[in-house]
């Protein structure tokens, strides 16, 4: 249910299940994501992940969080480049809901509480998302948390083997004090 999805700062036990997740999900999510290194899929691979995206929150460069569909972790929505300078003050979204938590509203629900955060705890203006042209369902929930398509980033990415084109997504979150 969607009105039981949360969202929290990522933590160190979190390495388990997301690497259950990931490697469960790793031939779907292939088509979307770019290759992983040996060992991305296991529990310390992904407790070397979590680390590294504590360190860049604790920088303030980064806001890494979890997605839970009552206590269990159901998939991840992270702000990243964040550019918390008066002229900037935005920062780029990314999610992924395991598959078997999918079509059930929670990256609708995860995306728009975590702009909650950007303008709350963050103090951030702008909101950023770059989803493959393909990915119609990833486009749905950003329209439907108030994003817009401004462009497109031609071979921004190479995934499964060749360069991908990329839409990019804006949505201005107001003026903060």
């Amino acid at each position: 249910m969607p009105g039981s999805t949360r969202i929290r700062l990522l933590e160190p036990a979190d390495a388990a299940p997301i690497a259950a997740h990931r490697a469960r999900d790793a031939e779907a999510l292939r088509r979307w994501e770019p290759e992983r290194p040996a060992g991305f899929l296991t529990a310390e691979g992904q407790a070397e992940r979590i680390d590294m995206l504590l360190a860049r929150h604790r920088a303030g460069s980064s806001w890494p969080g979890v997605v839970l569909a009552g206590d269990q972790v159901i998939g991840q929505v992270t702000v990243l480049d964040i550019r918390p300078e008066p002229h900037m003050r935005r920062g780029t979204v990314g999610y992924w809901i395991a598959g078997t938590a999918q079509n059930r509203g929670h990256a609708g629900r995860a995306l728009g509480l975590v702009l909650q955060v950007m303008t709350g705890e963050l103090g951030l203006r702008r909101a950023e998302a770059a989803t493959r042209l393909e990915n119609l369902a990833s486009h749905q929930v950003l329209r439907r948390n108030g994003f817009s398509p401004y462009g497109i980033a031609h071979a921004s990415i190479f995934i499964d083997g060749s360069w991908r084109d990329d839409m990019l997504w804006e949505r201005n979150l107001g003026d903060q004090a």
